[in-house]
């Protein structure tokens, strides 16, 4: 039997999303899947409530169907972003009222040498430490961190569109969970590109590394992000170059952002549980 990952009305659903059981899906993301028809609903899919920034650490590239080692979320209600503060310089600074929530996990994939050297993760460490993989425990830990955000939801990842999105999808899928219904997803790196081709928005710089969180960073604040590559650390790293553009990247989620349910898996996990309709 599949595990509906958030508590629910009766549908899977938090008690705020279940108006949106009527919104139908579309491609770029602005409706919900309809579960009573086939046809286009007039009805907007709703805005976000609550934004939750999103970075894994994992065992490897995609080409190696890689495992989570560490996840952190941090979640922001929106007006905390709509009305940033700022230091004495004009430099953002994370809100005060925000929820974190960071777990490490050992995997059973091993470890490319590249992700261990990058991220400072080895299975050694992990089983030293005595940590369990991504299991049901951690499933029930994230249902009860998101279940305390104000929906719908909004998750925010750096390349989460060919990463972070898709292997969380794997994990959840692995073991019969998923997201709520109405919950919404948003890529920072598509996102800052489209806004800087749009509006010519300070240098514009050429491939993916111009676009990277510490490229991002250091164009922004003339700094280096401090504790790169660690999940927690990379949050910290994008909810400040979040806040730089706020405004922007909350039109851009309005409009832009897409549903969950059009998020694929990295892969297919084995023996995965079928997910009922």
């Amino acid at each position: 039997m599949a595990t509906s990952f958030l508590g629910s009305t009766g549908t899977g659903m938090t008690s705020g999303a279940s108006a949106s059981l009527s919104r139908c899906g579309s491609r770029n993301g602005r409706g919900l899947p309809c579960t009573c028809c086939c046809l286009p609903c007039l009805f907007p899919a709703p805005r976000a409530e609550t934004f939750v920034f999103l970075d894994l650490e994992a065992t490897g590239l995609p080409s190696v169907e890689p495992e989570i080692a560490e996840i952190s979320l941090f979640a922001v209600h929106r007006s905390c972003l709509e009305n940033p503060e700022h230091d004495e310089s004009g430099t953002p600074v994370l809100p005060r009222i925000l929820d974190k929530l960071t777990l490490c996990m050992c995997p059973e994939r091993a470890f490319t040498a590249k992700a261990s050297e990058i991220t400072g993760l080895s299975s050694e460490g992990l089983l030293r430490c005595r940590k369990a993989g991504f299991d049901r425990a951690v499933v029930r830990t994230l249902q009860a961190f998101l279940s305390r955000q104000a929906g719908p939801i909004c998750l925010v990842a750096h390349n989460g569109f060919d990463y972070d999105f898709p292997l969380l999808c794997t994990e959840l899928q692995r073991l019969g969970a998923r997201l709520p219904q109405d919950t919404i997803c948003l890529d920072t790196l598509p996102a800052l590109r489209g806004l800087d081709r749009a509006h010519r928005h300070g240098t514009r710089a050429q491939g993916r590394k111009g676009y990277s969180l510490g490229s991002l960073f250091h164009r922004y604040f003339q700094a280096e992000p401090s504790a790169a590559h660690s999940a927690e650390g990379d949050v910290h790293t994008l909810l400040l170059i979040f806040l730089h553009r706020a405004a922007e990247l909350l039109a851009w989620a309005d409009e832009q952002a897409r549903s969950w349910a059009h998020v694929e898996p990295m892969y297919l996990p084995p023996d995965a549980p079928r997910l009922e309709a």
